[in-house]
């Protein structure tokens, strides 16, 4: 992850929100930082700066927190499907307890929801007092992805954002963009500014899985991937500047 640019204060002060209503997806690879496994608290932290400053701002923040740096339901072998993927979304309760920790000591009011009830420790995911939540500007966290197997936590970012009438969903990722291609095995791979949801279906393109890409387009929710490693990319998308790829409906 960059180290903070002496730039950056300055440059902050200028911004302006361009949404109002966010949707932030989180991978659990990304709360790891270079250990690649496991919550790493400063990256935790710093991660969660600009998420703190946009609320702050007035923008209302909803995180959905995937699950893979701790455990992945399609990469269990031999174990049934169906209580792998449950492993996964107790996987994704840890990272939300986590970010939701990380806001807090930046002074951010936070609410943890999860799927699968588990009162002891976050609320049911009810989308009413979620959307209260947030109009209250409170940043509301979403762990157990769907709350079902078989569905990952893309399409859970999808399901959530189209449920509290989020203005797009802003996925935070360790490329840059949308390419042609993987860049990491292609240095020629090309870069896409802007996409079509049917240009992402059509090319399988690696944006989000086909379920999260046609629920998206179906509620007509822009996507716009980035990268993270420079957590400040978060502040600069909800404030309209050019980052990554924007995906959207025709």
């Amino acid at each position: 992850m960059k180290e903070s640019d002496p730039k950056t204060e300055i440059e902050v002060l200028n911004m302006q929100p361009n949404y109002k209503r966010v949707l932030l997806k989180l991978s659990g690879e990304s709360l790891a930082g270079k250990a690649g496994h496991g919550i790493d608290a400063a990256t935790v932290l710093e991660i969660c700066r600009p998420i703190q400053a946009c609320a702050a701002m007035g923008v209302e923040m909803a995180i959905v927190v995937g699950g893979g740096n701790f455990w992945r339901g399609r990469s269990s072998g031999q174990m049934d499907r169906t209580r792998a993927d449950h492993m996964g979304m107790l996987a994704t309760v840890i990272n939300a307890l986590g970010v939701a920790d990380a806001l807090e000591q930046l002074g951010a009011v936070v609410r943890v929801q999860t799927a699968i009830s588990m009162q002891q420790v976050a609320e049911p995911y009810i989308r009413n007092r979620a959307v209260r939540h947030l109009e209250k500007g409170r940043v509301v966290v979403f762990g157990c992805g769907t709350g079902n197997p078989f569905f990952s936590t893309d399409t859970a970012a999808a399901l959530r954002a189209a449920e509290i009438d989020a203005d797009i969903i802003l996925k935070a990722t360790m490329v840059d963009g949308v390419y042609d291609c993987d860049p990491k095995k292609n240095p020629q791979a090309k870069k896409y500014d802007r996409l079509t949801f049917m240009d992402v279906l059509n090319q399988n393109l690696q944006v989000m899985d086909s379920t999260a890409a046609s629920l998206c387009k179906d509620n007509k929710i822009p996507i716009l991937v980035f990268s993270l490693e420079d957590p400040e990319n978060i502040r600069r998308a909800v404030c309209g500047e050019p980052v990554g790829t924007l995906v959207e409906a025709e």
